[in-house]
């Protein structure tokens, strides 16, 4: 999310500079007024485990001295906030302010652990702006820190890309028939995704033999192979890692699954709305944000695998109900998710900052 909105800002004339240990796997280096400052990561027979905290705050504070940076705008709160407050430690007063946007895992993960979460509270009473990707996690973050501090909802976004291959070119890559059904789930396979539930669902739907599932992994599929083995769902799945053309992928589906027990947006499912996908989601997090439950797909309790079920076989039978679930998806997608809008929002809260913050 972070390198989709430094391309949209650098589209619009702003410089933005990345600075990470690695060039971030979608940042496109070739557009004009992106530069990217790799961190390095030392390791010292001082040191049992390596440190990346330190070097980030000094590579903070050299980029922020050397390009006169207004705004040093830092995702999750550790330890991104935490490195860009030891680097306006260094600066002294004035310029770059720190922005901190909570994307979820800061809060609903290491907020919870004793170890994290003072320092965690630290950066985001410290920020001089807030923002959550959803109201849920906003709700959250209040919660768990009782924080006065204002919190900015600002959405995520997805800039919908025109596929360049088409649905049919992509179903007959993937080995999927005519009269089969597609349905897609793209994440990280963390155990919050609960991949376990998405199996035993496509296992327990009565047209299994009629459907595939595509996984676009972030990570590698092999620790649920077992329950592939288990479900007798050899012949159902289709593994996809790292793709960059996910595009591709998505439009060529019929349906998206997602079976999270936390969600603090739901940015995969906003990929597949943009894309007229309808979708089956938990009622968790910030889903119900993005999702208009019965109008743009169905969302239902954490581990109700019946109603998962019940949901898929409903949209296999019935074509016409997907489409009508699909078209609305996009058309949520295309104005309260637009690209144009998150960005002038983004704007906004930084222009306040720049004028608001001491």
């Amino acid at each position: 999310m972070a390198t989709e909105l430094g391309h949209e800002l650098a589209k619009r004339g702003h410089e933005v500079h990345f600075i990470s240990y690695g060039i971030p796997f979608r940042l496109n280096l070739s557009l004009k007024n992106i530069f990217f400052h790799e961190v390095s990561v030392n390791e010292y027979e001082l040191f049992r485990y390596p440190d990346y905290t330190l070097p980030l705050a000094v590579k903070m504070y050299e980029v922020s001295i050397k390009y006169k940076l207004d705004i040093l705008h830092v995702h999750y709160a550790v330890p991104h906030a935490t490195a860009a407050f030891l680097a306006k430690q260094l600066i002294g007063t004035g310029l770059p302010h720190v922005i901190t946007t909570l994307h979820g895992t800061d809060i609903t993960l290491m907020g919870y652990d004793a170890s994290y979460k003072p320092i965690i509270q630290y950066s985001i009473e410290n920020s001089c702006g807030v923002t959550a990707v959803s109201q849920s996690l906003r709700d959250e973050t209040k919660k768990l820190f009782s924080t006065k501090k204002h919190i900015e909802v600002i959405y995520n976004f997805f800039n919908t890309k025109k596929p360049a291959r088409s649905r049919d070119e992509i179903r007959k890559e993937l080995g999927v028939k005519k009269n089969e059904f597609l349905v897609s789930h793209a994440s990280n396979l963390r155990r919050v995704k609960r991949i376990p539930d998405l199996l035993e669902i496509i296992a327990a739907s009565r047209h299994k033999k009629n459907i595939k599932l595509l996984i676009v992994a972030g990570s590698s599929f092999s620790p649920y192979q077992p329950l592939v083995i288990k479900y007798k769902l050899e012949k159902n799945i289709i593994i996809k890692e790292r793709l960059l053309d996910i595009e591709n992928y998505i439009h060529a589906s019929d349906l998206g699954i997602y079976t999270s027990d936390k969600e603090s947006f739901g940015l995969a499912i906003l990929e597949a709305m943009s894309y007229g996908i309808p979708v089956l989601a938990t009622r968790a997090g910030g889903a119900p944000e993005v999702v208009e439950d019965k109008k743009s797909g169905l969302l239902y309790p954490v581990g109700d695998i019946k109603g998962f079920t019940k949901g898929l076989d409903e949209f296999f039978e019935n074509k016409a109900l997907a489409k009508q679930f699909g078209e609305r998806g996009k058309i949520i997608a295309k104005t309260k998710f637009s690209t144009e809008k998150i960005i002038e929002q983004y704007i906004i809260f930084y222009k306040k900052i720049l004028c608001d913050c001491d």
